[in-house]
């Protein structure tokens, strides 16, 4: 085993150089590099963990102690091999108190490993791409040691620094360069943000991706044996993003009895982080868990690839990006519905104090007049004295009933 280990090592350590060469930095806080806690770094697979592991190990001091358990040479391994893992550390690059692990999840038991680690002073970041199997263990042997770290695909800033496109100012006011960033825009709609995929544009590597969600990440960590049942609900999600649904409707399209196994699956699909239940806001919880959910996707490239669709679907895809980019910006969401409805409103502490509807166009009048006054509703509801509508490309302000109404494109919304 020893010596397995130490091969997988120093055939990672190439591997790194490869991976850093044509990546894309992400944003890092300074509390990252100077705490002392476990740093976690969760989200879907192939959406950039690895890279910030990266760019951590590059600006720490000590970087030797690296180990991607994604391996499918480490299929035997247990808990008592990290101490051989720890003995191989150190027999090849000596004492050091920094470690760096990918995919540690992979193995059982490995909460307790890390916990020894952070307990003998060691600085510990690792990456993980199950919520369930990291909140459980973490919860169980880490609380209050860990600060989690939630990557998101590609932004729209990110997508243009992959293009070698930085916005000045002066570009939110030339027609031209507004007319540039729209076209761009577009593209990242259609294409999302997963790194690999925008640089290759390759439909394989996107359908081994969501395989591997699929397969990996949700059947086989949770012990399921019916392919079709999950495939079959994937597919009509993806292909019906954003739309209201409830357990008992999804059971009767894919053909699943009781409901309860409906929400089993789809809990089991959210741990991967690749979809998101969005609730309704209400004052009783009971009513937020039996109203229907709105379902959101990580990227727009698994609507766009995986899902079913016969038009542009432009609507589905704006609104799911927005609600992605509100979701990196950390906002705790829910979606409004009484008399009429609002898309998103965000909850801070026990008050809603934001309020967005979403839709391509403005110019039809019954589309201007169901987002304007959905969002008044929430807006005096929730006693809010201004809101948003967030469009393709249209840019407008509003002073309703001493209101203000915001009417501003995705894309400068997004790079503000």
């Amino acid at each position: 085993m020893k010596e397995l280990l130490k091969q997988i090592i120093f055939e990672q350590q190439e591997n790194c150089k490869h991976l850093m060469q044509d990546a894309i930095p992400r944003h890092i806080e300074e509390e990252w590099l100077t705490t002392t806690e476990i740093l976690i770094i969760t989200g879907v697979r192939r959406c950039g963990k690895s890279v910030l592991l990266q760019q951590l190990r590059d600006k720490l001091e000590e970087k030797d102690f690296f180990f991607n358990f994604d391996d499918e040479r480490l299929v035997n391994f247990k808990l008592e091999d990290f101490a051989t893992l720890q003995e191989c550390f150190f027999e090849l690059f000596g004492e050091q108190h920094t470690y760096y692990f990918d995919e540690i999840q992979n193995i059982a038991g490995w909460e307790t490993f890390v916990r020894r680690l952070y307990n003998e002073g060691n600085k510990v970041v690792t990456t993980g791409s199950n919520a369930r199997m990291l909140s459980k263990e973490m919860g169980t042997h880490l609380t209050g040691r860990y600060i989690s770290v939630e990557v998101y695909p590609f932004s729209f800033a990110e997508y243009l620094q992959l293009e070698h496109i930085e916005p000045s100012q002066k570009d939110f006011y030339l027609m031209a360069s507004r007319s540039k960033l729209l076209g761009h825009f577009c593209d990242f709609l259609e294409r999302g943000g997963f790194p690999k995929y925008l640089q290759t544009g390759s439909v394989s590597y996107l359908s081994s991706l969501y395989e591997s969600i699929i397969f990996r990440d949700v059947m086989a960590r949770n012990g399921l044996t019916n392919d079709k049942e999950i495939k079959e609900l994937a597919f009509y999600l993806a292909s019906n993003a954003t739309k209201r649904v409830t357990y008992n409707s999804l059971g009767k399209i894919v053909g699943i009895r009781h409901p309860e196994t409906i929400k089993n699956y789809l809990e089991y699909i959210q741990q991967t982080y690749m979809i998101f239940q969005l609730l309704k806001y209400a004052p009783s919880v009971k009513t937020q868990m039996l109203s229907p959910k709105k379902v959101y996707f990580i990227d727009n490239a698994i609507i766009s690839r995986m899902g079913f669709n016969v038009t542009d679907n432009n609507g589905v895809k704006l609104e799911n990006a927005v609600f992605i980019e509100l979701l990196r910006r950390g906002y705790d969401l829910f979606y409004h519905a009484d008399k009429k409805e609002c898309d998103f409103v965000v909850r801070e502490g026990v008050r809603i104090t934001q309020a967005y509807q979403v839709t391509v166009k403005m110019d039809d009048e019954k589309t201007r007049k169901r987002e304007i006054e959905g969002l008044q509703e929430a807006m005096e509801i929730y006693n809010l004295s201004e809101g948003y509508i967030i469009t393709l490309n249209e840019k407008e302000e509003l002073t309703i009933d001493g209101k203000t109404v915001h009417i501003i494109p995705a894309w400068e919304w997004m790079l503000k």
